[in-house]
């Protein structure tokens, strides 16, 4: 069994994601775009609003707030403020990534370039800070001079921490960047990714392109025309070979949302898919089993042997661990929950884990 991706970071930041998209979908589609605004020309908000009692449940607030902590006492404090909400609050630690987009763009917007930027940066929740970060610069640039500037953009990040954890939140930024200003227009943006000639850096582009198409399921306001409750693996299925992967790491996501969050009929959709990909679509699948319980370990095991076969089953460990491994920032519960599975499926899981946490770690 091997290690299904060019990308060695492909785990990383969906889990909490579409987990809370699966959770909350009542409350996510009715929060206004923040990235919308910014493209319209919105100047950061600086003032620190109260968002508890009746705003606790309101993500507009919420923007308005770290909006203004950034741009009052900083990013580290509005990083404490989340991490305080997100232990009390179900509502901010549903929308935690997202709201660590939003103190990556203001933190763009006030710091004004990338490396000072990416030096205050935490990669809570899933790295979000740098996926808005890179949405800012992306934003300021423009879709007349992107094409131009996209293979130049992360160059520096490249030169000084190549194929680091950095460097791969830089490029991966720049899909959901390329994203938002091209509205959402995923052949066109990956057509983006393409003019960046190191491959590791365009699969990573691909994957935040894929990401973002997927976070556009549940916002009416940035909607895309790339995903169709009727085929689930669309766009997978008609993006060309070399975009397959990436789509595939990233498309269980929606599948669940259009199967009501049923994971046995996914698995039975990735069974379905095309063979080449059906071992990611199982990874895919691991990763949401450990995104959408908050990687709880009963769960996640119990979901990944709803799988009908070994195939399925041990792909979704091996998805299910390396999201354990991200999550938890270390490998202590991931090696608890190989040794959960039997023999068969807890050697492939803690060979998975021990690679993946060398890499993980870079």
């Amino acid at each position: 069994m091997g290690f299904k991706g060019f990308n060695k970071w492909w785990l990383l930041p969906l889990g909490i994601l579409m987990g809370s998209a699966l959770l909350a979908l009542n409350i996510i589609v009715l929060q206004p775009s923040f990235i919308d605004r910014w493209f319209s020309g919105l100047v950061a908000q600086r003032d620190v609003v109260d968002c508890s009692g009746e705003r606790a449940n309101d993500y507009a607030c919420y923007q308005e707030r770290y909006q203004g902590l950034v741009f009052g006492p900083g990013v580290k404090a509005a990083f404490r403020d989340l991490k305080n909400e997100y232990e009390e609050n179900e509502f901010v630690k549903n929308n935690c990534h997202q709201m660590t987009h939003v103190i990556g763009r203001a933190a763009a917007d006030r710091l004004g370039d990338l490396s000072s930027t990416y030096g205050e940066g935490d990669s809570f929740c899933w790295s979000g800070y740098y996926h808005g970060a890179m949405e800012a610069t992306v934003a300021k640039i423009g879709p007349e001079k992107i094409l131009d500037e996209a293979n130049t953009i992360c160059a520096d990040m490249g030169e000084e921490q190549r194929y680091s954890f950095y460097h791969y939140n830089c490029v991966h930024g720049l899909g959901h960047g390329f994203m938002g200003i091209q509205d959402n227009e995923l052949f066109e943006s990956l057509k983006t990714c393409d003019a960046i000639t190191d491959e590791w850096e365009r699969e990573s582009c691909y994957g935040g392109v894929f990401m973002e198409n997927i976070m556009a399921a549940n916002n009416p306001s940035h909607p895309t025309k790339y995903l169709d409750a009727d085929r689930p693996l669309y766009p997978c299925t008609d993006v060309e070979t070399e975009y397959k992967e990436q789509c595939y790491i990233m498309q269980t996501s929606f599948a669940l949302q259009t199967q009501d969050g049923d994971f046995g009929k996914v698995f039975g959709l990735c069974g379905e898919a095309e063979k080449d990909y059906r071992e990611t679509c199982y990874q895919s699948l691991g990763r949401d089993a450990s995104g959408n319980s908050a990687s709880d370990l009963a769960t996640t095991r119990d979901t990944c042997m709803m799988g009908e076969d070994y195939e399925a089953r041990s792909n979704c460990a091996i998805g299910a661990v390396k999201d354990f491994i991200s999550y938890y920032d270390g490998d202590e519960q991931a090696k608890e929950l190989c040794e959960s599975f039997e023999a068969d499926l807890r050697k492939v899981c803690l060979e998975t884990a021990e690679e993946y946490s060398k890499t993980f770690r870079i």
